[in-house]
């Protein structure tokens, strides 16, 4: 089968002449063949990710208009505006990809709000709310390598599209043929026609003014005297960070050049992931270099944020998703509290995967932290809730451990933008009262203890791949753990029980030892990983890590 859907591409006009040479290169490669066209990508509630290149199994203007017809399919019965916002960020193909996707849903008489301008995720999710659309979409890998893109879709609140409404468009592509299933009409005929128009500069100029008037302290950035080193990891980050920071008093911001402007091949950062340290590499010699107070770097599609920190000594240190989370909400809190900005009854939103720490700092300042399950979308579900009750603004911050951070309601999924502002801010502020982001860390952790939040990844690549990490799955729930590392496990909480959890289903376990320490096991949404968080607890840092790096040594075998 594969075989004659390999001929049939190899026969057809694929309008991209990359798509025709690589079916050529692998002719007679019965395993290449294979890879390419035995399986087909699935469209799941994140959409769509996998390699650039030819077949069902790839990323490619064919598959693109196949899962955008479904996409159309699903907003022809919805009612509304019948209006799809489209932004891409820098990857490669991500110009090819969003113009396609605007063409498709032209064709099917659907009006499009598209960027003039590559931008990040924050400002497709505010377009999307903006013009009232049914749908978005929008043209990532998020922070996967280069040879990856990907299609996200949103639903009408800026909210990645709900597991429902994924699969009624999962349906619809299904009966779509790949290359003729899908309408569609040139980009310039689009335009012609009025169908497609560019995202106008009040709503750009509105996103900035929705972040901007999230300020904790007004006015403290500009006196600071803040010095900043700041990577876009040539993705979309660099024209809406500046933007904002400039315009909230921070000028001093030397770029990382090398990773200034938009690039799809990451050339300097071949993992353009600020969880990371190789991305944060050339940012950090910067730092150095220039005796910066704070390096500061975005992923590609701009949703994620990472930064080292001057330390006293002059050092640099990298400050994990975990702690920028406690930091930014006990930075939040304190400020609201002494502004008079606090709304009653305050909820902050946090993951499950994300440090119980957080829920320490949220007790202290009377704040009600809710737990989602790991995905932005969940955070945003908690703030429709909110809407929903006339009541969005008790929510004054979300965050997920992997970089991930939100506070205010204009967007519905994390943003890299109003994280970069606020971090900032808070810098320059501690920087004011003669403190720092390290020093208020520390006295944290003197306050409520030193917890250490460490994840080990796991990947299974290949076709093979997602069934080893279905059976390494489906073995611990036969089979449960009931020790690790000698700690026995008092309690074993799985989210595939939502009778149990009170949350939708997931493919996750939560292992809690005697020793109050915690392991959470689940597969990514995204990749073909398996990831273990840990949490453990010491007097002092080495002693945290000791005890992670015992239960980290007791899991080997599983995921072996």
């Amino acid at each position: 089968m594969y075989l004659d859907d390999y001929k049939r591409w190899l026969d057809a006009d694929l309008k991209d002449v990359d798509l025709k040479t690589e079916l050529r290169n692998i002719e007679g490669d019965d395993e290449a063949i294979k890879d390419r066209f035995a399986v087909k990508l699935k469209f799941g509630t994140a959409g769509l990710r996998g390699t650039l290149g030819a077949g069902t199994n790839r990323m490619n203007i064919w598959v693109v208009r196949q899962a955008t017809q479904g996409v159309a399919d699903w907003v022809k019965t919805q009612g509304g505006s019948q209006t799809v916002a489209i932004s891409y960020d820098s990857r490669l193909k991500g110009w090819n990809f969003a113009r396609d996707a605007a063409g498709v849903l032209a064709a099917n008489g659907i009006k499009v709000r598209i960027y003039d301008e590559l931008m990040p995720v924050p400002a497709l999710s505010f377009a999307t709310r903006y013009y009232h659309c049914n749908a978005g979409i929008m043209i990532t890998a998020s922070h996967n390598p280069a040879k990856y893109n990907g299609y996200k879709a949103y639903g009408p609140d800026g909210c990645q599209m709900t597991d429902d409404a994924a699969a009624v468009v999962y349906d619809s592509i299904q009966k779509t043929d790949v290359l003729t299933g899908a309408k569609y009409m040139s980009f310039a005929e689009g335009v012609e026609r009025g169908l497609i128009k560019f995202v106008g500069d009040d709503c750009k100029q509105g996103l900035y003014e929705a972040i901007e008037a999230r300020q904790i302290r007004p006015g403290v950035a500009a006196s600071s005297g803040l010095k900043l080193v700041y990577s876009p990891l040539n993705g979309t980050g660099l024209v809406p960070v500046t933007h904002v920071l400039n315009d909230i008093g921070i000028t001093d911001i030397t770029i990382v050049p090398e990773q200034e402007y938009p690039n799809g091949y990451f050339t300097t950062c071949p993992y353009p992931n600020p969880e990371i340290f190789e991305a944060l590499q050339k940012g950090l010699e910067l730092a150095k270099k220039t005796g910066a107070d704070l390096m500061l770097a975005t992923d590609p599609d701009a949703d994620r944020v990472g930064i080292a920190m001057k330390c006293p000594d002059g050092s640099y240190e990298l400050v994990s998703g975990n702690e920028m989370g406690v930091l930014l909400l006990d930075y939040i809190c304190a400020g609201r509290i002494a502004q008079g900005t606090m709304p009653a009854k305050p909820v902050a939103v946090k993951s499950i995967v994300s440090t119980p720490l957080a829920n320490e700092v949220a007790k202290h300042y009377g704040v009600e932290l809710r737990e989602t399950l790991t995905g932005f979308k969940w955070i945003g579900d908690q703030i429709a809730q909110l809407e929903a009750a006339g009541e969005v603004d008790r929510f004054i911050f979300g965050f997920e451990e992997s970089y991930g951070y939100l506070a205010g309601s204009y967007v519905r999924d994390k943003d890299a933008i109003i994280g970069s502002m606020l971090i900032c801010e808070m810098a320059a502020y501690y920087r004011s009262i003669g403190s720092s982001i390290k020093q208020r860390l520390e006295e944290i952790y003197t306050q409520y203890g030193r917890y250490l939040n460490k994840v080990d990844s796991f990947e299974f690549p290949g076709l093979s791949g997602m069934d080893k990490m279905a059976e390494i799955m489906e073995q611990l729930r036969k089979n449960p753990l009931t020790e690790i590392a000698g700690k026995k496990v008092v309690k074993v909480t799985d989210y595939e029980k939502p009778e149990e959890t009170g949350l939708p289903r997931a493919n996750v376990l939560i292992y809690t030892l005697d020793s109050g320490e915690t392991v959470v096991v689940r597969p990514s949404g995204t990749e073909p990983k398996i990831k273990a968080y840990y949490t453990t607890l010491g007097k002092d840092l080495a002693e945290a890590q000791a005890e992670k790096d015992k239960l980290a040594e007791a899991l080997k075998p599983v995921f072996a």
